[in-house]
């Protein structure tokens, strides 16, 4: 599959501080989106200072000492544009869409929000409340809780396992003096990226960014904490209609070539309505309305999963169905199979990739995984170079670590992890 790269149009400029800028002009776009990446998330906080990552996101908008929150929305409003902000496990990012001619305004106002923030006491206590009610609401969404239950039991007592929200306790522990503490130590310019794509000019764009981080400091920020799978088990029984279940597995990093050989075998196997998982589970037995896996690749390690949403009565049917569904993909795949899965995966990356915003994404997280930008081309070769064997292998080696087992729900039905573990041919979690 021949894909143009369109090179040409991608600009990378370190500048004098380590601040990298990267921008992508793409013709006949109005718009420009583009935004400020740090390469610090919640696996960088400290056990006292979960959710801190979050928190200074939410910060980031509440005011500086030029502008209040309601200015903030008001400037960038009145000439059409939006600013947000996520958190990520390993990074935060801060971005904007403005018309092109707009681009100055949008830098001006994220870096203000970085680099001058006001962390007003009003402000920051009424925002602690906002992020305890959004604690709240998601305590009473099962199936987004079971995520956080697999995570804080794939990687024990690991920083990048510990919920991005943080704890009713540790939020209202923070103050301007851990937030200010934080950034100190994380937000360092080499691990920083200004990105932008759409109606840019990338020369621009760096006349525009100049020295206005040069608040944070030049030197590199610590490592976090290695990402240590151990597996495991953790439940909790609840009186919902459903039972929310994921069955985890040990995968590779983003830094390890196999990554995508991984994104095709989560694909074929639980990534669509072709998929092996949907097919055996839902279609031929009706034992679930929402079925699927993902694969989330960190830095340093990585993480496979399956989930399902099923009743308490059809748990002894489910679990074993899934369970040798997963051990006979590792063994069977067939080229028909990994030929849709990889048609699929370039359809989404290259659709992904007609979008200004998920473009500007795209290329800060490439320059801070791998110093560089990808060429299309280039990652469309990779995919195109998996074969089955790769597949297989990948796959298999998933099942030479402990299992890891979150469920949430009507569970008492459900197998140990023991007997999990036993069916799939996979070592035990240890005890301890």
């Amino acid at each position: 599959m021949s894909v143009p790269d369109r090179a040409e149009n991608v600009r990378v400029t370190t500048l004098d501080n380590g601040l990298r800028v990267v921008s992508e002009m793409m013709p006949g776009l109005a718009t420009v989106s583009m935004g400020i990446w740090s390469g610090a998330g919640s696996r960088h906080e400290r056990a006292e200072e979960q959710g801190l990552a979050h928190l200074l996101e939410h910060m980031a908008f509440k005011g500086t000492s030029r502008r209040s929150a309601l200015q903030i929305a008001e400037e960038i409003e009145a000439v059409g544009g939006e600013v947000n902000a996520e958190t990520n496990t390993e990074y935060t990012a801060y971005y904007a869409r403005t018309l092109g001619p707009d681009m100055p305004l949008a830098v001006d106002i994220l870096t203000d929000i970085l680099a001058d923030p006001a962390y007003d006491a009003t402000e920051l206590k009424r925002e602690k409340d906002v992020i305890l009610q959004e604690i709240g609401a998601y305590e009473d969404t099962p199936d987004e809780v079971v995520f956080d239950m697999v995570m804080e039991t794939a990687f024990a007592g690991a920083p990048i396992g510990r919920r991005i929200l943080g704890t009713p306790k540790t939020v209202r522990a923070q103050n301007p003096k851990t937030m200010r503490g934080f950034m100190n130590r994380t937000y360092r310019l080499p691990s920083m990226v200004v990105s932008a794509a759409g109606a840019i000019d990338h020369e621009s764009l760096i006349q525009e960014v100049g020295s206005r981080l040069s608040v944070f400091s030049t030197d590199t920020a610590p490592a976090p904490e290695s990402a240590l799978y151990t597996g495991g088990d953790s439940r909790r029984v609840k009186s919902l209609e459903q039972a929310h279940l994921v069955f985890g597995f040990r995968a590779p990093s983003w830094r390890d070539p196999d990554h995508y050989a991984m994104h095709v075998f989560s694909n074929l196997l639980g990534g669509g309505m072709s998929s092996r998982l949907f097919q055996e589970v839902r279609e031929k037995r009706g034992l679930c309305y929402e079925i699927y896996s993902f694969f989330s690749p960190f830095s340093d390690s990585g993480f496979f999963a399956i989930y399902g949403g099923t009743g308490e009565a059809q748990l002894p049917d489910y679990t074993p169905l899934v369970l040798d569904t997963l051990t006979e993909a590792t063994k069977s795949v067939t080229p028909a199979e990994v030929a849709r899965a990889k048609a699929q995966m370039k359809m989404s990356l290259l659709t992904a990739l007609e979008s200004p915003g998920r473009r500007a994404e795209q290329m800060a997280r490439h320059m801070l995984a791998y110093g560089r930008v990808l060429p299309r081309g280039e990652m469309v070769s990779m995919i195109d170079a998996i074969t089955v064997d790769d597949v297989c292998r990948v796959a298999s080696a998933s099942l030479t670590a402990p299992p890891t087992v979150a469920a949430i729900g009507p569970i008492k039905p459900l197998i140990d992890v023991d007997a999990m573990a036993a069916r799939i041919g996979a070592p035990l979690p240890s005890a301890g």
